[in-house]
């Protein structure tokens, strides 16, 4: 018998042996799930319009997960009922500790949950191409996926956003290649372990001049690396104003045609009075062929200035902007039927590099090789908040841009058949390979090494290799 004969029959007995796979896993939970259609969300088939608040009691800076402070939870949702919202957004949560209660909570009153991942401790570190590359480390996958481990079950889960405003001048556009890494890394984790399709997506600061470069660049490619939708945090309308005078007409002819819902992850400018005439605009079909509503900024009153509510010695009192913005969302329903969206959608040209756009081409960093394994065997329990947290923005590793190993080269757009972001089957063809060639062929190195090695014990077995 050859060598190569037994070789080759021993390799197909050991691919041949059956493989632990993950079964499918359905969302649970009192709200219908919302996906994306085009582009624009739907809760089966109503379309379905954001409508709430920022919420994060104590700001950034106390880094406390506010979903877990159950008696602080139940009383703001009876204001979160009061103004008559479908959604908060929570800025920082702790990955290590259940949220059943507060989840269900939030469902009970018909609220859904706009997901930032990032905490203070694991993060992008935009200072330099070295602080990003030392920054997107397995350890902050860890803590990402983690994130998505604890939420992905709760059909009340809306979205997760990858980035908050890492791209926040004009000359820090070096990030963009890494925050779509993430989109990228996230997309392939939830398909991996067998989730439903949640949206994936970043929130952009309103960069005059490179916001438009951001909406493109994160809406090119093939469907694995491009964003399911694109927030803006946009304080332009400040009141008085009007839909022409605040310049959101141009806003919605500039993105009309834009592959994926876009929405307001922030809105809001208190510079003077907030009378909040930007909701009748927002929920208006003049809007809403592009736009799938906002969230207004923000709950509680921190250092900003911007809250809708005081806090004293755990009680809360709303002020007029409260009052004022419960009026204009009672007086504005969302509009009939589906709100004129485009049910099937093309992805953007990935912008060209510029003076304000700092990004080369269409590569973005290949997923850290310590990650990979996460895919397969889950990311285990998250890293949490506290003080005792050691952060992933380490500088262990030596850095040259040569050590930079970069991936999956965006494609030409193409139509998609069902205008959704969120597709587990793309339909757009590449060139450079779809996101499933970046995903799969690390798993099919890391799979055929242990073939090899159980064909090369049974040959010495065999006395066929010494």
């Amino acid at each position: 018998m050859k060598i190569t004969a037994v070789v080759a029959s021993l390799v197909a007995v050991v691919c041949a042996t059956p493989q632990v796979e993950i079964a499918p896993r359905q969302a649970s939970g009192s709200l219908p799930v919302v996906s994306v259609k085009g582009n624009a969300f739907f809760a089966g088939d109503k379309r379905f319009y954001v409508r709430g608040v920022a919420y994060q009691p104590g700001g950034a800076a106390d880094a406390a997960d506010p979903l877990v402070n159950i008696p602080n939870l139940k009383r703001d949702v009876a204001n979160f009922k009061k103004l008559g919202i479908n959604t908060i957004r929570v800025y920082t949560v702790d990955n290590s500790v259940n949220h059943d209660e507060g989840m269900k909570m939030l469902a009970d009153a018909g609220i859904y949950l706009a997901l930032d991942a990032n905490t203070p401790a694991f993060s992008l570190n935009r200072q330099s191409n070295q602080t990003l590359f030392q920054s997107y480390n397995e350890n902050y996958l860890q803590s990402l996926f983690a994130t998505i481990d604890s939420f992905a079950k709760y059909s009340n889960l809306l979205l997760i956003i990858n980035g908050n405003e890492v791209i926040n001048e004009r000359n820090n556009t070096i990030a963009a290649p890494y925050i779509k890494a993430l989109q990228r890394d996230m997309k392939a984790y939830i398909s991996a372990r067998k989730y439903r399709n949640i949206p994936i997506g970043y929130a952009a600061a309103d960069v005059a001049e490179n916001v438009d470069h951001q909406l493109k660049y994160f809406d090119c490619g093939p469907d694995g690396v491009r964003g399911d939708f694109f927030a803006l945090n946009d304080y332009s309308w400040c009141d008085p104003n009007t839909f022409i005078g605040a310049g959101w007409d141009k806003k919605v002819e500039r993105y009309k045609g834009y592959g994926v819902p876009l929405f307001m992850a922030e809105h809001g400018c208190n510079t003077n009075r907030r009378d909040w005439n930007e909701v009748a605009s927002l929920y208006s079909t003049n809007m809403t062929s592009v736009y799938s509503g906002g969230l207004a900024y923000e709950y509680t009153t921190e250092a900003n200035g911007y809250g809708l509510v005081s806090t004293t010695n755990g009680n809360v009192a709303p002020n007029a902007d409260f009052t004022r913005l419960e009026a204009a969302y009672k007086k504005t329903p969302n509009p009939p039927g589906d709100g004129g969206y485009s049910a099937t959608t093309t992805a953007s040209q990935c912008p060209p590099a510029s003076a304000d756009w700092e990004v080369k081409n269409d590569l973005i960093p290949a997923m850290p090789a310590l990650a990979k394994k996460f895919m397969t065997d889950g990311a285990g329990k998250g890293p949490g908040l506290g003080d005792n947290v050691t952060p992933s923005q380490y500088g262990g590793k030596s850095y040259s841009a040569g050590l930079v190993e970069m991936d999956g080269s965006a494609a030409s757009p193409s139509k998609q058949g069902g205008g959704t972001g969120t597709s587990s089957g793309a339909t757009k063809s590449s060139s450079a390979g779809s996101a499933r060639n970046v995903v799969i062929a690390p798993f099919m190195a890391v799979f055929t090494i242990p073939v090899f090695i159980t064909v090369g014990g049974v040959l010495a077995g065999m006395g066929l290799i010494m």
